[in-house]
C-alpha cells in the first residue's frame, strides 16, 4: 500500500522514521513531498496512493477526483474546511482528522494574546527599552471579566477552564448545549456578544459561521471590548474588523487567523488596523502539540487499516 505525506507534519526526522517503522514492515510504503499549491504537483504526487497524510494545505476537489486510487485521507489538522470533503464524499474516500492534537496549544496562545493586550506588552517592552516608564500604560486584569466563548468544542471548553482559573467570568455559545462545567453559563450569540470583556471564537469555519462577525455584530459588543480569533479567518469580516478598531467600536483585537494562510500580502487590511495583535497562524504550533499530531495522525492510518477508523469525518 502507498501512503503520501504532502507535506511535513512538523516534527523530526528521527520521529517520523520511528512513526513510519511498524507499517513499513508490513510492507507500507510512504512517500514525502514539499508543501505545494500547484495543483499539477498535488495530483502527480497522489494519484497512485491510497491513502493521503497532510495538515492545513488546501486539498482542491480536482485533485481528489483525479485520484483513483484513493481510499483514505489524514488529515493532521483540527479543522478540515481546506479539503475538497464533497469529492471525497463522491468518491467514498474516508476522511479522519487530529482532533485534540491542539486543545493545549491553542488555548495557551488565546490566554497569551489576551494578557498581551490587557496589559499592553509590546508597547511596555518598547517604553522599557527606550528607557521610559509605565506612565500611560497601565494595564488591566483578567479578574473578574466576562470572557464570552463562541465555540464549545474541546478546545473552546480548555479555553474556559484557563480563564476560569483566572477568576474570570464565563458565558459561551454552540450549535447545541453541552454538558459543561458549571461555571459555564450558556446563553445565545447576541447576549453574548453584549455583556462580554473578551470574546474569544471557537467555532469551525462553515456556511453558517463565515462572515459571521461582522460590523453588525461588532457593534453589539462593547467599546472597551477585545476581540480574540484563533479559529478561521473568514469567521470574521476583516474589513468589518479594522474598521471597527479604527471607530473605537471595540478597544483591541488579537488575531491569529486570517483570510488566506501567512505570509499576508502587503495589502492586508488587519496590518494596519489600530489595537491589534497580529500572529501568523501560530496558535496550534508547539512542540508538544506536533508530536501529539504526529501520533494521532499515524494511529488513524493504522485504525483505518483494520477497519477501525478514528476521528470520523466521513466514514
Amino acid at each position: 500500500m502507498k501512503v503520501v505525506i504532502m507535506e511535513s507534519l512538523g516534527v523530526s526526522a528521527e520521529e517520523m522514521a520511528a512513526r513510519k517503522k511498524p507499517f513499513e514492515e508490513k510492507g507500507v510504503v510512504f512517500e514525502e513531498y514539499e508543501r505545494t499549491t500547484d495543483t499539477e504537483k498535488l495530483i502527480d504526487a497522489a494519484k497512485d496512493a491510497e491513502a493521503m497524510i497532510l495538515a492545513n494545505m488546501p486539498m482542491p476537489a480536482e485533485v481528489l477526483r483525479a485520484c483513483p486510487k484513493l481510499k483514505f485521507i489524514d488529515i493532521a489538522f483540527t479543522g478540515v474546511d481546506h479539503v475538497g470533503l464533497d469529492a471525497a464524499k463522491e468518491r467514498n474516500i474516508a476522511v479522519s482528522n487530529a482532533s485534540g492534537y491542539s486543545n493545549e496549544a491553542v488555548s495557551e496562545l488565546v490566554l497569551g494574546m489576551t494578557l498581551s493586550i490587557m496589559r499592553n506588552m509590546r508597547a511596555v517592552e518598547d517604553r522599557c527599552r527606550e528607557g521610559g516608564t509605565k506612565d500611560g500604560l497601565v494595564g488591566c486584569e483578567i479578574k473578574g471579566k466576562t470572557v464570552g466563548i463562541i465555540g464549545l468544542g474541546k478546545i473552546g471548553t480548555r479555553t474556559a477552564e484557563l480563564f476560569h482559573a483566572f477568576g474570570a467570568d464565563i458565558l459561551a455559545n454552540s450549535r447545541t448545549i453541552k454538558d459543561v462545567p458549571s461555571y459555564i453559563k450558556q446563553i445565545s450569540k447576541e447576549e453574548l456578544l453584549k455583556l462580554s470583556d473578551i470574546v474569544v471564537l471557537h467555532c469551525p469555519l462553515n456556511e453558517s459561521t463565515r462572515g459571521m462577525i461582522n460590523a453588525e455584530k461588532l457593534g453589539m459588543m462593547k467599546k472597551s471590548a477585545i476581540l480574540i480569533n484563533a479559529a478561521r479567518g473568514p469567521v470574521v469580516c476583516s474589513a468589518d474588523l479594522a474598521q471597527a478598531l479604527k471607530d473605537g467600536t471595540i478597544a483591541a483585537a488579537g488575531i491569529d487567523v486570517f483570510d488566506k494562510e501567512p505570509p499576508l500580502a502587503a495589502d492586508e487590511i488587519l496590518l494596519t488596523a489600530p489595537n491589534t495583535l497580529l500572529t501568523p497562524h501560530v496558535a496550534f504550533a508547539t512542540k508538544e502539540s506536533m508530536s501529539l499530531r504526529a501520533e494521532i495522525v499515524f494511529d488513524n492510518l493504522a485504525a483505518w487499516m483494520e477497519g477501525q477508523q478514528e476521528n470520523v469525518i466521513l466514514p
